[in-house]
């Protein structure tokens, strides 16, 4: 009898439970990528420095690989007359379509990194998707969408 209460009382804990991931959008998202070009609302004229790594035109043409099972990828920027970078991150999408991005160094424990970037994903098919964030430009919220 104690462990049909038991096993109840698990099964009422995790049906209660709500996931934290969309793994059907991550899962979609796996793989590598070209990031095609970057656009704002209403105008190209903005100088925004995208994940405090260079000016968000620089990563057109960057390379990202996206792992769905342990939620890590890799990040390469290499575009002429910007600085070179790459990266390792951590990622996730929650049920909300909210995309959060960490980038972790050499030898770092993601659990200890406690700064990174919430973007929003939209417009995600099989073969494209985006990530939009947003900006403060001269007192009004400008999107910056990352196709």
């Amino acid at each position: 009898m104690k462990k049909y209460f038991l096993f109840l009382f698990a099964l009422t804990f995790l049906a209660s439970c709500k996931s934290t991931v969309d793994t059907k959008s991550q899962v979609g998202i796996k793989g590598n990528w070209t990031l095609t070009d970057v656009s704002y609302d209403g105008s190209s004229y903005f100088n925004v420095k995208s994940f405090q790594i260079a000016d968000a035109k620089c990563f057109e043409g960057s390379q990202w690989s996206f792992v769905s099972n342990n939620n890590k990828g890799t990040m390469e920027l290499a575009k002429a007359g910007c600085p070179s970078a790459s990266g390792e991150f951590m990622w996730t999408i929650t049920p909300d379509q909210q995309f959060t991005l960490k980038f972790v160094g050499e030898g770092d424990k993601a659990k200890k990194v406690t700064a990174g970037f919430v973007l929003r994903v939209q417009n995600q098919t099989a073969t494209s998707f985006e990530l939009v964030d947003t900006a403060n430009m001269g007192g009004k919220t400008t999107n910056i969408v990352y196709h």
